[in-house]
């Protein structure tokens, strides 16, 4: 995966802090009737006073089929929306337990291709929640912008993450998601300061703060300030506000949830699947380890 835009090469080692892509409540695509995915969901969720769950999966870790299981039980656990991660060699945003996780994965071969085949299969299996593909600009490059977007709005991908591109050269991205009616979601952090009414302006889907400096990971603590981040987040836009970044457990998401529209659960999840690895490939203890999966995810729902 050598081949890189200028973006990716002067990317900072805090990816998030360079913006995104972009936000919107309900989006669609202009002339497209459909209805996104993500704004529906969000609006239900308000509706009801409540918070979204967001895990965050990598896919193919440990394989495609146990990828595909945990999907189901994710969504019956009570996730509203599902990050599907796409394994790559040089992440810049992730932490060990992701990179471990995406190293696994690509042992197994999991693509871009592949990722956008398991959300077309978990589709055909019943889930209804939608999907954001959390990826790094070179496999979407790689694979070419047009037959990309085709390909994620033919197989149920309703958002899109990419942190490793900044909100100023994220133009072509952004006009060819919406004529594909995919949201591109933006990454704000508390460095984004002056930059954040210019990527806000832009949104589609949801905006996602960044509670934390750095890559993905539990953390006990947060970012100094990180309320007031939010709340100024909040002001800016109409649009719903996500926070992710180091969220771990319950006590942390009731936390945020006082504070935003969403919450995003990393990390904690990959790092469950990666302790149970053992047990989910055993057939006799398979069914044990994804209850357990299933369990843990639904203590996070608030």
């Amino acid at each position: 995966m050598n081949i890189q835009s200028n973006a990716v090469r002067r990317i900072m080692m805090h990816p998030a802090a360079e913006g995104g892509l972009s936000t919107s409540a309900s989006f669609a695509a202009p002339g497209d009737a459909r209805p996104n995915l993500i704004g529906e969901t969000f609006r239900r969720i308000g509706e009801q006073g409540g918070t979204a769950l967001i895990p965050f999966l990598t896919v193919g870790d440990p394989d495609i089929e146990t990828t595909l299981e945990i999907i189901e039980r994710l969504e019956d656990a009570g996730a509203d929306i599902l990050e599907l991660g796409v394994p790559y060699s040089d992440p810049l945003a992730d932490g060990p337990v992701i990179q471990r996780a995406s190293s696994r994965a690509l042992q197994q071969l999991i693509t871009v291709r592949t990722c956008l085949d398991v959300a077309k299969k978990s589709r055909e299996r019943g889930v209804k929640m939608p999907f954001v593909l959390f990826t790094y600009y070179n496999p979407v490059l790689q694979m070419g912008l047009n037959e990309f977007f085709d390909q994620a709005s033919a197989h149920g991908i309703s958002g899109l993450i990419i942190p490793d591109v900044p909100y100023e050269e994220s133009g072509e991205l952004l006009e060819r998601a919406d004529q594909a009616g995919i949201a591109l979601i933006p990454l704000v952090a508390p460095t984004s300061s002056e930059r954040i009414e210019r990527i806000l302006n832009n949104g589609r889907g949801f905006v996602y703060c960044v509670s934390s400096l750095g890559v993905t990971g539990e953390r006990a603590s947060f970012h100094e300030g990180v309320d007031a981040f939010i709340r100024d987040v909040k002001t800016r836009t109409e649009l719903p506000v996500a926070v992710g970044f180091g969220i771990s457990s319950r006590e942390q998401v009731e936390r945020f949830s006082e504070l935003c529209d969403g919450v995003v659960v990393g990390s904690a999840i990959v790092r469950t699947i990666e302790s149970l690895i053992p047990d989910l490939m055993n057939a006799d203890k398979r069914e044990d380890a994804l209850l357990q999966i299933r369990k843990f995810v639904a203590e996070l729902k608030v």
